[in-house]
Formats: structure tokens, C-alpha cells, sequence
């Protein structure tokens, strides 16, 4: 593995790591390495993952806001932020039952069989009604932006709705401007 997308936190929980992989390895999950570190996948979709950070070590699960969790174990690491995914905390392997991973993990895939998984709400697309004038007003740059894929225009069409003032709004539109007449996209150079 590339050594700059390894996990970093895994020797000091290697022997706790190594314990969560042989429990998981009493179920039908297929082990991956995804984001530097082991996930665990049925089917090819993501079930749970393993992981040591710098004060715990832990198991999260990609759609835990299903889980019955009658043990009260499970964890939102960011709360209003993470959605779906909620973390199982361990300070030491003698907090681990294996008994009671295997019944969350079980779960876990029952529910990935049944497709039970969180679908994240679509955002409203922004509209710039000030790139929209100056499409309207030249023929050449409205053709132009006509030939970028949706991704792309959608790019070009956040960058000048998300400007708070009219001055930010024309200086980001002169900055496009030869990237849309040219057939640049606006992070092309970052692909």
C-alpha cells in the first residue's frame, strides 16, 4: 500500500485491530482497504469499517443510524453533521464482547440485504441570475458554455452564485470569462 494513504494510528492498536478482524472474519463480509484503512463490504457496498485513532479505536458503520443499538454503544462523531454513519468506541480490547460485535455486525449486513441505507437528500441547485444576463447578452460565450457537461456549467454557475457582493460577482465572472470561451473547465487544473 502507498505509504502516504496508510492509516496512521494502527500500531498504536494493532493487537485490539487485529482481535476486530478476527470477529469479522466469522462473518460473510469481504475486507477491503478504502480511505487507508480496512472496510468491510457485502455485495460491494460499504457495511463497517475498522480504524485506530489517537484516544480509541473503533468499528463505524456506514448506515448505523439503523441500528437498534439496544446497548447504547454507538456513537454520531459529528452530530448534525454525520447522518448515517455512527462509530463504536473502544479504549482497550477487554471492553470488546465479541458476542455483541457480531451481533451488531449481523444486523449490520441484515440490513445492507434488505437495502435498508440512508440516501442522502439532493441539494437545490444554485442559479446566478447574473451569469445568466451575460450568456444572454453574448452569443459566443452563451454557445460556448452550452458545450460543458451539467458538472461542469454547475461549476461555473456555484462560482458566481456564491459571490456576497456585485464587485466579487463581475471580478469572479472577468476571471471565467476566457476559461468558458476557451473550453476550460473552471477545476480542469486540478484533474
Amino acid at each position: 500500500m502507498d505509504e502516504k494513504h496508510k492509516w496512521d494510528k494502527v500500531n498504536q492498536w494493532e493487537e485490539e485491530l487485529d482481535y476486530l478482524k478476527t470477529i469479522l472474519l466469522q462473518t460473510e463480509l469481504i475486507e477491503t482497504t478504502k480511505w487507508g484503512g480496512p472496510t468491510y463490504t457485502y455485495n460491494g457496498k460499504n457495511v463497517l469499517g475498522i480504524g485506530g485513532f489517537k484516544s480509541y479505536v473503533g468499528i463505524w458503520f456506514f448506515n448505523g443510524i439503523f441500528l437498534k443499538d439496544p446497548h447504547k454503544v454507538l456513537v454520531n462523531a459529528q452530530e448534525g453533521v454525520t447522518k448515517a454513519l455512527r462509530q463504536w468506541r473502544f479504549q482497550s480490547k477487554a471492553e470488546m464482547d465479541e458476542k455483541l460485535i457480531l451481533q451488531y455486525v449481523q444486523e449490520a449486513i441484515a440490513n445492507e440485504q434488505a437495502g435498508i441505507h440512508f440516501k442522502p437528500e439532493k441539494k437545490e441547485a444554485l442559479q446566478s441570475e447574473y451569469l445568466q444576463q451575460q450568456l444572454a447578452q453574448d452569443s459566443n460565450l452563451q454557445n460556448a458554455f452550452s458545450q460543458f457537461t451539467p458538472y461542469k456549467q454547475k461549476e461555473f454557475i456555484e462560482y458566481i452564485a456564491t459571490a456576497k457582493q456585485e464587485k466579487t460577482k463581475l471580478s469572479r465572472f472577468e476571471k471565467i470569462k476566457p476559461y468558458i470561451l476557451a473550453g476550460i473547465g473552471l477545476n480542469d487544473k486540478y484533474r
